[in-house]
């Protein structure tokens, strides 16, 4: 019986990370989840941009509040990468990986996206100047 249970416990020890579900981080290449992410991380980036209440979080350094606002849009995107997770990793792996690792990785998605928007910029004036005369010691004052 200890034989038993002793070889049960070094095969599953051995070969059990070969069967178990794997962790997944978003951004890292896989055939069938990276065009999911990426599609849903588009779609967040474009409808934050088009929201103003979701600029106004995202101006504040919120992105994942941001998201939040306009999630409903990219409901469609999000339910395909959940269940394509589901497919590959486990029944309920997708919905932890959304909620855990690829919000994450949203945060810093649109921060990289976004924050470049968000910063005022100085513009160089191609119009020339006009010199306005200044006052010397020789011109005497009226």
């Amino acid at each position: 019986m200890k034989a038993v249970l002793l070889s049960t416990v070094l095969v599953v020890a051995v070969l059990g990370p070969a069967f178990g579900a794997a962790t997944r981080t978003p951004g890292s290449p896989h055939a069938v989840m990276a065009p999911l992410e990426k599609a849903a991380t588009d779609c967040f980036a474009e409808t934050v941009v088009a929201n103003p209440g979701a600029m106004a979080h995202a101006r504040a350094g919120r992105w994942y509040q941001a998201a939040g606002v306009i999630g409903f849009l990219c409901r469609p995107e999000v339910d395909a990468m959940i269940r394509a997770h589901d497919r590959i990793y486990g029944r309920g792996t997708g919905d932890r990986y959304f909620k855990n690792a690829y919000a994450r990785h949203l945060d810093r998605e649109l921060a990289g996206r976004l924050q470049p928007m968000l910063e005022r910029k100085a513009y160089a004036n191609a119009e020339p100047v006009e010199k306005v005369p200044a006052a010397s010691a020789e011109t005497p004052i009226e």
